[in-house]
């Protein structure tokens, strides 16, 4: 690919991170203006050629996340017909990934279809931070870039220096980030046991690991309603005796009342990173919650995927 020129697009779904990436690689935003004609349809109009070019279109699914999804294929589709060397879709949210099987009889499997779509459109890769579960990779027919937000997290809270840590996963399905934030912070490893009757709602019936007196980290992919990780946080401090507690996610959904329940619980503080914008007119405020970028490291995995390079050598 190296021998391509490198070029970066960007949909309407997170124009401020893919600003971010492009000015981290030294280049200039790509020419695209996705409108909408008066009856809803997404309208694209790329300014300039890309024949020949590595291009990299860089668009979270996430809210609106059909509107969204719908832009991502069409960026695709027309990059492919206008003779881009390659497409890359870089995702950094990777919607529809709740639904990758099925729960009960009947059930779509959305994220399957939602590879398909990419791969249909013309993708010829797919770059992901955090997927909802790691067998997503394989639904693809195409390369994926599966990249890790735990070092970027692990680096804040090394700068903060929190004593008497222990990190908690929020669910046994989460263990695995959380044994790895663990070893990074050098600490103990707790995990909460929760049970989910139904969608966005889950309760607390104890935890695994002794965290009396300690500052407990919990750690998960995402926060949608906030309702685990502030059952979690409360039962921790009133039930469990922990001192402070913090939470950390990589994808801040922030469905409302996520902040309102932030807020009125337990919890100290709030780390996420900028793979969904964040937006007060839509999740409300809180200043539980601290953000670091994402930006350097899908900066530095499209530069080494241009320059055919190792991608896992950034986790080493």
């Amino acid at each position: 690919m190296s021998g391509s020129a490198l070029k970066i697009f960007t949909g309407n779904a997170n124009p401020a991170l893919a600003t971010e990436i492009a000015n981290y690689l030294q280049i200039k935003l790509g020419s695209a203006k996705v409108s909408r004609f008066k009856d809803g349809e997404v309208r694209l109009e790329i300014g300039e050629s890309v024949r020949g070019n590595d291009v990299f279109i860089i668009q979270s699914t996430c809210t609106p996340v059909n509107e969204s999804l719908m832009e991502l294929l069409i960026m695709v589709d027309a990059m492919k017909r206008a003779s881009a060397s390659s497409v890359t879709a870089v995702i950094p949210y990777y919607g529809y990934a709740r639904q990758e099987r099925k729960q009960k009889a009947r059930d779509p499997i959305s994220a399957k279809l939602v590879a398909n779509l990419l791969t249909a459109a013309g993708a010829d890769r797919m770059v992901a931070v955090d997927l909802h579960t790691n067998a997503i990779q394989g639904f693809f027919d195409i390369p994926v870039d599966h990249l890790p937000a735990v070092p970027i997290l692990a680096e804040y809270y090394k700068r903060k220096n929190i004593d008497n840590l222990v990190v908690a996963s929020p669910d046994i399905g989460g263990v695995t980030r959380a044994r790895n934030l663990a070893e990074r912070l050098n600490c103990s490893l707790a995990i909460i046991d929760k049970r989910r009757p139904e969608p966005n709602k889950s309760e607390v019936m104890g935890v695994i690991g002794d965290v009396s007196g300690k500052n407990v980290i919990m750690v998960d992919d995402m926060i949608d309603t906030a309702g685990t990780i502030s059952q979690g946080a409360n039962f921790l401090r009133d039930q469990a005796g922990a001192n402070e507690v913090y939470a950390c996610c990589t994808h801040a959904i922030f469905t409302p009342p996520a902040l309102e329940r932030i807020n009125a619980s337990a919890l100290k503080e709030v780390l996420t990173t900028n793979t969904i914008p964040l937006r007060p007119e839509i999740c409300g405020e809180s200043n539980k919650i601290q953000t670091v970028s994402i930006a350097p490291l899908l900066s530095e995995t499209i530069l080494r995927i241009h320059e055919n390079m190792s991608v896992s050598r950034l986790f080493d």
